[in-house]
């Protein structure tokens, strides 16, 4: 007899102050709405929370460690992706 698990989901909570969703862990659950739910009771029971996202883990697509040479090295060259070269006002947030 084969056993059937339910689908792994990652999930992600921003925090009342918070800008980005950040990873929380991870549950078992029959389908998305049930994975909200379920993510709601385990990682929000004090409302830190404002907001969650679930994702199923076979959705996520990810770079290798063993490659990150090869992945991340090509983006070094490019020095006008980083702000070093502009003049950012006091007044901007978040940078």
């Amino acid at each position: 007899m084969t056993r059937h698990e339910w689908p792994l989901f990652e999930v992600f909570v921003r925090a009342k102050r918070g800008l980005n969703h950040v990873h929380v862990g991870s549950l078992r659950a029959a389908d998305h709405e049930m994975a909200l739910h379920h993510a709601r009771d385990l990682y929000t029971r004090r409302n830190e929370g404002v907001s969650i996202w679930v994702v199923r883990s076979d959705a996520v697509a990810a770079s290798d460690p063993a490659d990150k040479e090869a992945f991340f090295t090509p983006s070094s060259d490019k020095v006008y992706r980083h702000p070093t070269h502009y003049a950012i006002p006091d007044n901007v947030p978040h940078i």
